[in-house]
């Protein structure tokens, strides 16, 4: 459970006056209690890069910023670490030996004399007054957790929990993306929720689709989804995604339903940082004053990147240290679990044979046909070239035959004497064959008989009126009216009509 802050008043008043146009005033002074602010992770053992990366991460659990000022951190009795900075509402707060300790995070603080023993320290993290906000190992000896050996960070279990016992700390599992001093990977989580985070029981969690992302090595793109389970009240997040650029190459990022399910407007936004792979930040908030968040579990956006890696290789996907969600209040604790993404050995899959095209049962439709292959194909693309030469997609079928007709969304529309031209693409396992294309026409029906009533006319007139010097690209357009399939609709659609009034089918 996540302590409100006492606001205990060491300067309890707030004195303001006006005198010859000037304003002076007091402000309140807030005094933290035990377990306010605690020390959340240590990286006694430094890093496979170097035994100076060394550091210590602070996490406020109140609601409100606590100024550090003339707060220290006492090893084994000695107040050698003097703080200085503001640590945000639920926020983390880390300290670094060297600014390359956690390369790719800037420090909140350098403190050069940190010098963790690796037979074990006592930390007390004390106020300007002298009391005790939080120890860690207060007895001395060994480490709670943590491994020198594979340089693994001793967690905090539950940033919550006051008491200074072995039970609420353990070995870092996993990393959340950040690097060491020459770039290799952290086996922890500075700046980010610990991976054996276990306070706030059924809280908020932000994932990946899974814990592994197996990649078939033959694709070309992959997609990754990010979600929220068990929010409460979530008004808006801002991530930093860390990626393996030996893997990954970053193309485009799409909002998912959740933050704006009741129909608010939201602020979405992605980028690289700094313009450059490897860091991908995004951002949003629900557009509602006075804040208000949404409960419940949902996709939070969708990302999709290209694939440069070969087979065999793996990376880890992660939430960098900047990375929050928050409330209608403030920023609140949520676990970030990371990712491994593995590309596998490549698979292919062989084109469609034997396609066939023919009119379908029904006037102003085409059936389509293809052979299964032999290799397990799960389904078949099928794409219209449209006006303007781009390829469309009408479905996406798990059998061997479509047909095109005026119920396909976005297909049909069929206008006879016009030749279509389709593609079909296998696929398997998000792996796509080459294309197989033909094409062909429908030859029955009325050209001009834009309302599909077996007659051209005045129906057909008034329809072609209502849509006159529309184009493709314009909400008027209408295609059964534009009868060459030029994209425009002119003269020449309504000579096609002239030619045929007065005829019926």
């Amino acid at each position: 459970m996540q302590k409100k802050i006492k606001k205990s008043f060491s300067l309890l008043m707030a004195v303001a006056f006006v005198m010859q146009g000037w304003m002076l005033e007091i402000g309140q002074v807030f005094a933290a209690s035990p377990g306010d602010v605690v020390i959340n992770e240590v990286a006694w053992a430094g890093s496979s890069d170097s035994a100076n990366d060394e550091w210590i991460e602070l996490y406020n659990n109140s609601n409100q910023m606590v100024n550090l000022a003339g707060w220290v951190i006492e090893d084994d009795g000695v107040p050698g670490y003097k703080l200085s900075g503001n640590i945000a509402a639920h926020g983390y707060f880390l300290l670094e030996r060297n600014e390359n300790a956690v390369s790719n995070i800037t420090a909140d603080q350098l403190i050069t004399a940190i010098s963790l023993a690796n037979s074990g320290d006592s930390l007390v993290l004390k106020d300007p007054g002298g009391a005790i906000i939080d120890k860690v190992n207060g007895g001395g000896g060994a480490w709670y957790a943590g491994d020198g050996t594979g340089k693994a960070t001793m967690e905090r279990i539950d940033p919550a929990a006051k008491d200074d016992v072995v039970s609420n700390w353990a070995t870092a599992k996993v990393g959340n993306g950040s690097k060491s001093s020459v770039g290799s990977a952290i086996i922890g989580t500075p700046h980010g929720a610990n991976s054996n985070y276990a306070g706030a029981s059924g809280g908020p969690e932000v994932r990946f689709d899974s814990a592994k992302i197996d990649v078939n090595g033959g694709a070309q793109t992959v997609n990754v989804s990010v979600y929220v389970d068990n929010a409460l009240d979530l008004y808006a997040y801002g991530f930093e995604i860390d990626y393996p650029t030996n893997l990954l190459s970053f193309q485009s990022a799409q909002e998912a339903a959740f933050l704006k399910a009741d129909g608010t407007a939201t602020a979405f936004n992605a980028a690289l940082k700094n313009n450059s792979e490897g860091s991908l930040v995004v951002g949003n908030a629900r557009l509602l004053n006075p804040p208000k968040g949404l409960d419940g579990s949902g996709k939070l956006f969708n990302l999709t990147f290209k694939i440069v890696g070969t087979d065999g290789l793996s990376g880890d996907l992660g939430f960098g240290g900047s990375s929050f969600i928050a409330n209608s209040e403030g920023d609140q604790a949520a676990k970030f679990s990371p990712a491994v993404i593995k590309i596998n050995s490549a698979e292919t899959v062989g084109p469609v044979t034997n396609l066939k095209i023919a009119e379908g049962e029904k006037r102003y439709s085409l059936k389509l046909s293809w052979d299964a292959d032999s290799g397990g194909t799960t389904s078949y693309i099928v794409k219209r070239k449209m006006i303007g030469g781009n390829f469309v997609t009408l479905g996406t079928v798990t059998g061997v035959d479509f047909v095109d007709e005026d119920a396909v969304n976005g297909g049909g529309k069929l206008v006879p004497g016009i030749t279509y031209q389709y593609e079909i693409i296998a696929m398997k396992n998000n792996v796509q064959s080459a294309v197989t294309s033909i094409s062909g026409k429908e030859t029955r029906g009325l050209v001009g008989d834009n309302d599909r009533s077996d007659s051209v006319n005045g129906r057909d007139i008034e329809n072609l009126a209502r849509s006159f010097g529309s184009d493709s690209a314009d909400e008027q357009y209408n295609p059964l009216v534009d009868t060459n399939f030029d994209g425009i609709i002119d003269g020449k659609d309504l000579m096609d009509i002239g030619a045929n009034f007065g005829t019926t089918y």
